[in-house]
């Protein structure tokens, strides 16, 4: 077997640039998630209002239609997981990129509530397939110690499209129409796809837990990557010896599967319900269409800056502490949305609760995808993606059964803070990973030792 030292190659600068072209690839394939799950929120009262778009249907269908996408997703995610640590990293994120940006542009050009719901099913395929693939490649080039900050970066591109979603709605809508939002949404074909193949490498972490050693030098000489904590990993056996889904439900990560899957649920069934009924909650309060839309902005903003500062704050350590904070964040700000606050406190406290809702999948993402090791954490990611994407079709299903049956806005805010309460429970019941904690500090070991050693033979003058 090849010697340790002859599978490390350590080059931090190459490192962290290779890290951010990741980022920003992965980053920006998220941005559009976003943007599809935001969009169909905004552009759902002018549908429901004009049954000449794409024909008559009522706020139960409408739910059942925001839920189709989600399907999709679930159903990507599951393809992906079942494949993804068998066929790497690069080809799955290059295949999502094209398929769902072809869906977006396709849902444009429908003309009936049937086509209309199959082309949101068809998007939601390739949007799991990028969602399933970002974590667990991010989780690999992100270098030591920044690994809850780069993910949140990538998974802030979430919060972010909706915030852009809401922005093209309140500007846009009245100019380009809904079909003119979604070929907004299928941009990333023609402007991503040439930077993601140029730019975007397979992971060197993979190569090696796939065997691949030479390949795996070679590309953590391209990448700056180093692979010390891979071989450490391997070596005090802290990884399960079988592959994909059979690692995920090994004795190993079973239980912390159902918890982790768990969490998502609960995130995703926040993010997506609320994003998708929230204007019309807010217009149910007396607020105008314009001011109700402002509603998803406050919210997704509140995610995109407190989900960067959480990430940054589970980097230090503990981080399910942050998170089970962050869902106690949302519990408490929902509930302060039923009272007859002024309007500015009320855009407050939905930007906390984006925070507790967006932001805190973000940080769930980032948990997950270093949760698991190399040989699982494909599989992990979409099996947590496919369990939360259930309460993501659950969310909107829920708010159009409200809607439908003219339940005010106070109950369905009760339903979802009584979520994210569930939500930070599970989260503190998560089991640590004892082997890979102590590859982690035998990693820190050998890395301080080698610290000394440069600076014994490289003293400072």
């Amino acid at each position: 077997m090849t010697q340790p030292h002859a599978v490390i190659a350590e080059d931090p600068r190459k490192e962290a640039r290779t890290a951010n072209w990741v980022a920003f690839i992965i980053c920006t394939a998220l941005l559009f998630d976003g943007y599809d799950l935001v969009i169909y929120g905004t552009v759902l009262p002018g549908l429901l209002a004009d049954p000449g778009q794409i024909g008559s249907f009522d706020p139960a269908t409408a739910g059942l239609l925001g839920s189709w996408a989600l399907i999709g997703v679930l159903v990507g995610s599951l393809i992906c997981g079942a494949i993804g640590d068998f066929f790497g990293r690069r080809r799955l994120m290059l295949l999502g990129i094209a398929w769902f940006s072809l869906g977006m542009f396709v849902t444009a050009l429908t003309t009936s509530v049937p086509a209309f719901g199959a082309m949101r099913f068809v998007t939601g395929l390739g949007l799991g397939v990028v969602i399933a693939t970002a974590g667990a490649t991010m989780a690999e080039f992100a270098p030591a110690g920044k690994r809850q900050f780069y993910n949140a970066i990538v998974y802030s591109g979430v919060p972010a499209g909706g915030v852009l979603a809401s922005v093209m709605g309140i500007l846009l809508h009245d100019s380009i129409g809904w079909r003119g939002l979604f070929i907004i949404g299928s941009l990333p074909l023609v402007i991503l796809l040439p930077i993601a193949w140029f730019k975007l490498p397979e992971s060197p972490r993979w190569l090696l837990a796939r065997g691949r050693e030479q390949d795996a030098l070679a590309a953590s000489q391209r990448t700056g990557v180093p692979l010390l904590e891979e071989r450490v990993i391997l070596e005090v056996g802290a990884a399960p010896q079988k592959s994909g889904f059979a690692a995920v439900f090994s004795r190993q990560f079973a239980a912390a599967s159902i918890l982790l899957g768990l969490m998502s649920f609960s995130g995703l069934l926040l993010t997506y319900g609320l994003n998708t009924w929230l204007p019309k909650i807010m217009e149910g309060y007396g607020y105008g269409r314009t001011y109700a839309l402002f509603f998803p902005l406050a919210l997704n903003l509140g995610a995109v800056m407190g989900g960067l500062l959480a990430s940054r704050l589970a980097d230090k350590g503990h981080p399910q502490r942050i998170i089970a904070a962050t869902f106690g964040l949302a519990t408490i700000s929902l509930a302060l949305m039923t009272f007859n606050f002024p309007l500015p406190m009320l855009f407050a406290f939905i930007a906390i609760a984006g925070v507790g809702t967006l932001g805190t999948q973000v940080l769930i993402y980032g948990f997950q995808s270093n949760y698991f090791t190399t040989n699982a954490r494909a599989a992990g990611v979409a099996w947590c993606a496919s369990v939360g994407r259930l309460g993501g079709v659950l969310g909107p299903i829920i708010g159009g059964w409200l809607v439908a049956a003219g339940i005010g806005g106070s109950t369905a805010f009760y339903i979802y803070g009584l979520v994210a309460l569930v939500g930070a429970v599970v989260t503190v019941l998560v089991p640590h990973q004892r082997r890979l904690e102590e590859a982690e500090h035998k990693v820190e070991e050998i890395a301080g030792g080698r610290r000394k050693s440069s600076l014994a033979s490289n003293p400072p003058k």
